[in-house]
């Protein structure tokens, strides 16, 4: 983390920010959940298994778009973290000055649906609440002067959603099996080798969403997921495509999927047959190879199990590989943002060939996918930070909410089998709209 001191950096920018954390009695926040720290207004939150970091506030922002969204995202932090002091007491990953960030899908996603369609935006909040192996702290962020803590106290009770409506999004389910049925034909004749094809269910309620709500069932229902919200995209991913700690890179690489029973017994034997299956075993196995070629420039070591584990989650079971690494000391600079930029989209959500998977994406899909499937996450002025997959996700406006949900294609899939896995992959955030 970056060094407490009291040494201020010359101001060479037009942005100075003062971060200082300092540890809370564990028994200020016993027994809270993170989730249910956060306002009504401006809520931030990257959360797993109770511990993570929730945020409120906004000390600073700034939205990018297109090919060079990463790049100029990444020079403004490196900018804002150069100028800054960090007062950090705690000394653990997400203390001290931080980003939450989100990031559009492709190039062009939004251009035709305004800012909540596709911008790609870092926040830095105002007060960040973080809690991680037993240490609980708040960091206060401000622009040139120090503040005292804030008081930390649970909010009130997030307005429940009523009255869910649901419809098709930018496809029926009977014209998504028509375009899974159009990619199997193209993946036949030799054109490529895996596509990840979305589709998108609206949502619209009786009253604005307010998103503290679903956040709170998704993080009680998926505590073995990154519950997140960021700028109006909220989810619960089992996916981290990048976790950069102190030189040491941890990717968790998702593909090939079956749908729980609820039984155990069945499960147990569902669980099986995943981890025999041909079809699921090709599909994986292009992710986990596409996120390892990935890093290993900027690796001086990487570690890449042979087979997959599957990872049991409550509506579904996927197949599952940790994919870990050093960075070398070319690379040292590299921050976590530089590494999710240069790993998605991975063939977990795109395709393989890569170049191949996406202009057949932007030809037969009929969706933009916004900031679907793309890195969500937070960053220090260190380059340390967790970099999820936007997946199990909705963005939302006022009462609308948009849902989302992929498959990977390969030669072997089934479009109603494909269909079903998609039905089952929206039933997290279905489930947080609906009570």
């Amino acid at each position: 983390m970056a060094d407490v001191t009291d040494t201020v950096v010359p101001l060479r920018g037009p942005l100075r920010l003062v971060a200082q954390s300092v540890p809370l009695a564990p028994s200020d926040l016993d027994g809270v959940p993170l989730t249910h720290l956060l306002p009504t207004e401006g809520a931030l939150a990257w959360v797993r298994d109770g511990d993570g970091i929730v945020g409120w506030g906004e000390a600073a922002r700034v939205e990018t778009s297109g090919a060079s969204r990463f790049d100029d995202a990444g020079d403004w932090w490196r900018e804002v973290s150069a100028h800054s002091v960090v007062r950090d007491k705690v000394g653990v990953p997400g203390s001290g000055l931080v980003a939450f960030g989100s990031f559009a899908f492709a190039d062009d996603s939004g251009r035709t649906q305004g800012r909540t369609g596709g911008s790609s935006v870092l926040v830095v909040p105002r007060v960040v609440v973080g809690r991680r192996g037993g240490t609980t702290w708040v960091t206060t962020i401000r622009e040139s002067a120090l503040a005292p803590p804030p008081r930390i106290a649970p909010s009130d009770e997030p307005a429940t959603p009523e009255a869910a409506v649901f419809t098709d999004g930018s496809t029926s389910g009977a014209q998504w099996e028509t375009i899974v049925s159009d990619a199997v034909r193209r993946i036949e004749s030799g054109a490529l080798d895996k596509v990840v094809l979305a589709r998108d269910l609206v949502a619209d309620l009786a009253a604005p969403l307010d998103v503290r709500a679903p956040l709170r069932r998704l993080a009680e229902a998926y505590p073995n997921c990154w519950t997140f919200h960021v700028d109006r995209l909220f989810g619960a991913t089992p996916e981290m495509l990048v976790r950069r700690e102190r030189g040491l890179v941890t990717s968790r690489v998702l593909a090939g999927t079956i749908r729980r029973t609820g039984d155990d017994a069945r499960d147990l034997a569902l669980a099986g047959s995943l981890a025999r299956s041909s079809k699921d075993l090709e599909e994986h196995e292009y992710a986990v190879r596409s996120v390892a070629d990935a890093l290993e420039p900027y690796c001086s070591s990487t570690n890449v199990p042979e087979t997959p584990f599957v990872l049991h989650l409550p509506n579904v079971m996927h197949l599952a590989t940790d994919v870990a690494g050093v960075v070398d000391a070319e690379h040292e600079s590299a921050t976590a943002l530089d590494l999710a930029a240069a790993l998605h989209p991975s063939a977990a959500v795109g395709g393989t060939p890569r170049a191949t998977a996406l202009e057949l994406i932007a030809e037969i899909e009929h969706l933009d996918r916004s900031r679907y499937a793309a890195p969500v996450g937070w960053i220090d002025a260190d380059g340390d930070g967790e970099w999820g997959i936007a997946l199990r996700s909705a963005e939302y406006d006022g009462s609308r909410v948009r849902l989302f949900a992929g498959c990977g294609i390969v030669a072997d899939s089934s479009p109603e089998a494909e269909l079903a896995e998609s039905q089952a992959k929206l039933v997290p955030v279905r489930d947080s709209l609906t009570g």
